[in-house]
């Protein structure tokens, strides 16, 4: 698989796909709302991207930049087969990706300049702080995490935090957590836990991370997310993460479909039968009534943007 996330015109979003997805999808495009590429490396970089837009019957427009504004180029290709041998080069970083293209600079607009925060010492150690905990989370994109910069100090009268100004806060603590997790070894205990629900998932149990915002929409909206084969559920929502984050263990919630206390005792044992295949410590004492919990647990879950 290739280290990249794809997101489409129609809204779709790739993470970790095939370098046959991701030709499948450059052949694709063309038809009227499904025209256009964007391919991110994992984890997400700042200003590091490429891109490639298409209508049927022209020419393949493809894109890469390398950082700063001098470093936009594009080339115009006739077939989509140059377009899907140059991104799998870009994808796997290869040395010369680019050769055999006649790359043009773009010309991009001046770099705005941003002034610095107007925030005292204790806001912005409450912003800062804030950030980081969602960074550490680990499930969010810096879009995302721009948007809650940018209103996480908002009130009534007054809006201290621009647009330019988080999405510059973020992407710099954004790249100290990607510093910080290029020391991690081997695998980590989020991905034990994805590992885990990967295999709930294709034994009959839906399973979700980091699934809505807290327990009273995760237990509405958990119902429209299984199959019509899924005998029950297990996930945990966002203050669950929050929480696991901060050190304190890992939450789980599960249940039957069918409502009845059985399937939602069955349900939570195969909950830690995979959990601990995984190699993780489970803490339940098998009423069907009490939630699951991790921990100990190291929570290093690696960006992916």
């Amino acid at each position: 698989m290739l280290e990249i996330v794809v997101k489409t015109d129609r809204r779709e979003r790739h993470v970790r796909v095939s370098a046959e997805g991701m030709a499948g999808l450059v052949r694709r495009i063309g038809g009227e709302g499904d025209q256009f590429l964007v391919v991110q490396r994992i984890p997400d970089l700042p200003d590091v991207f490429a891109q490639v837009w298409h209508k049927a019957g022209g020419d393949y427009t493809l894109e890469y930049r390398d950082g700063a504004a001098d470093r936009h180029f594009q080339v115009m290709v006739d077939g989509p087969e140059a377009v899907i041998a140059a991104l799998t080069g870009w994808a796997h970083q290869e040395s010369g990706w680019d050769t055999g293209l006649d790359w043009t600079l773009l010309d991009m607009d001046p770099v705005r300049e941003v002034p610095p925060l107007d925030l005292d010492e204790g806001e912005r150690r409450e912003l800062e702080e804030r950030v980081r905990e969602v960074l550490v989370g680990g499930y969010v994109s810096r879009a995302e995490l721009a948007e809650i910069a940018e209103d996480y100090l908002v009130t009534a009268d007054r809006r201290p935090v621009s647009r330019d100004q988080a999405e510059m806060l973020v992407d710099r603590m954004w790249l100290e957590r990607v510093a910080e997790q290029a020391d991690w070894q081997d695998e980590t205990d989020p991905e034990r836990l994805t590992r885990a629900f990967a295999a709930l998932q294709r034994a009959g149990i839906t399973a979700r991370e980091n699934f809505t915002c807290c327990r009273g929409c995760g237990q509405s909206e958990i119902g429209g997310e299984g199959g019509p084969d899924a005998r029950g559920f297990v996930y945990f929502h966002r203050q669950c993460t929050d929480s696991a984050a901060a050190g304190h263990g890992l939450t789980l919630l599960f249940g039957g479909f069918d409502g009845s206390v059985e399937t939602t005792a069955a349900v939570g044992q195969e909950v830690v039968a995979a959990l601990e295949a995984a190699g993780l410590p489970v803490e339940w004492d098998r009423d069907p009534g009490r939630a699951i919990t991790i921990t100990p647990l190291g929570w290093r879950r690696r960006l992916v943007g």
